[in-house]
């Protein structure tokens, strides 16, 4: 693809795919409109990069169709005071995304090459603003550090409080609950000290974040 070629997908991407899933925060769409997404894909799917798909990142993980990170951007209302708590870095597309929103973004991945692709990609495009971290984060982060911002980018099958209380009042967690063939997307918000809202936002399939937890099964 010529550069023109690029551009032209990209605005498609946001206009036929980002735009119609109700994403309309001008902050959001123009993050998405300059931030080299084709440079985050892996190289053999480079060409499906602006695609409506998941996008198929090895080890059972994808990254999100372009319109899902949209409106995870979007309902997470990331301000330029923001911590950022992202789970599962992938690709480091996302990671960029919030980073140019928030303050900074501490995201944390299980896998070795995830981690040490996405850094390498990220300080080529100049973010600075990131913390990169491996680890085995699904069920937790094992501190009682809060952030204003947390966005879990694989599922999780049981919706588990861990990350509830790593936010700070006010906060919100973007997270994707239960199990296939449809899962429930959800925003998070803690309310106070002992009570959080929770606001259902539309139903997606993603594949689960390793070690998560599983829901009990019946054994006759």
């Amino acid at each position: 693809m010529t550069q023109i070629d690029i551009e032209q997908a990209r605005y498609n991407m946001i206009e036929q795919q980002v735009r119609p899933w109700d994403v309309l925060d001008q902050r959001v769409l123009d993050v998405m409109s300059t931030t080299p997404r084709e440079d985050f894909v892996p190289e053999k799917y480079r060409s499906l990069a602006f695609a409506d798909i998941n996008i198929p990142l090895g080890r059972n993980q994808v990254m999100m169709a372009p319109k899902t990170e949209g409106r995870l951007l979007q309902v997470l209302d990331v301000r330029a005071t923001d911590s950022v708590l992202e789970i599962g870095t992938g690709s480091g597309y996302l990671t960029a995304c919030l980073s140019r929103l928030g303050n900074h973004v501490t995201s944390i991945d299980i896998f070795t090459e995830f981690r040490e692709a996405a850094a390498a990609k990220l300080a080529a495009h100049g973010y600075r603003n990131v913390t990169l971290k491996e680890g085995d984060a699904a069920n937790g982060i094992g501190t009682d550090t809060r952030y204003d911002v947390i966005a879990v980018t694989g599922s999780l099958p049981v919706l588990h409080r861990q990350f509830h209380h790593n936010l700070t009042a006010g906060g919100r967690l973007f997270v994707i609950a239960g199990m296939p063939p449809v899962m429930e997307a959800l925003l998070i918000t803690r309310i106070d000290e002992h009570n959080w809202s929770r606001e259902s936002l539309f139903e997606t399939s993603l594949p689960p974040l390793l070690h998560a937890a599983q829901p009990q099964r019946f054994v006759l």
